[in-house]
C-alpha cells in the first residue's frame, strides 16, 4: 500500500506562487501515475495535473496549463506542484493521488491542504 502526505498550502494574493508537496510512502514501486487534484467548497473534485511516476509524461487541466507545474522526486518518492499567478478560483482543498495501473482510477488520497487566494 501507498499513504501519501501534502502538504505546502496556505493562503496567498491572487498572483502569487506556492509549491505543494506530496510525500509517497510505502509501497512507491507499484505507482503507476501521481496527479493533484481540487475541491473547492460545494464543488466536485477535479483533476488539475498528473504525471507517470515512472518516465516525464504530464498533463494539465486546461484551466491551469500554463500556470501550473507539475514535478517529482523519485529518489525522495516526492511529487510536487509549483503554482503561478494564483487566482481566486483557485483556492481549494488540493489533493495528491496515486494510480496502480492505467486501468485503474485515482483511488488513494492524501489528506488534502488547503489553498486560499485573495483578491
Amino acid at each position: 500500500q501507498v499513504n501519501l502526505v501534502e502538504s505546502g498550502g496556505g493562503s496567498v494574493q491572487a498572483g502569487g506562487s506556492l509549491r505543494l508537496s506530496c510525500a509517497a510512502s510505502g509501497r512507491t514501486f507499484s505507482i503507476y501515475a501521481m496527479g493533484w487534484f481540487r475541491q473547492a467548497p460545494g464543488k466536485e473534485r477535479e483533476f488539475v495535473a498528473a504525471t507517470m511516476w515512472v518516465g516525464r509524461h504530464t498533463s494539465y487541466a486546461d484551466s491551469v496549463k500554463g500556470r501550473f507545474t507539475i514535478s517529482k522526486d523519485n529518489a525522495k518518492n516526492m511529487l510536487y506542484l509549483d503554482m503561478n499567478n494564483l487566482k481566486s478560483e483557485d483556492t481549494a482543498v488540493y489533493y495528491c493521488a496515486n494510480r496502480f495501473s492505467s486501468g485503474t482510477p485515482y483511488g488513494n488520497w492524501g489528506q488534502g491542504t488547503q489553498v486560499t487566494v485573495s483578491s
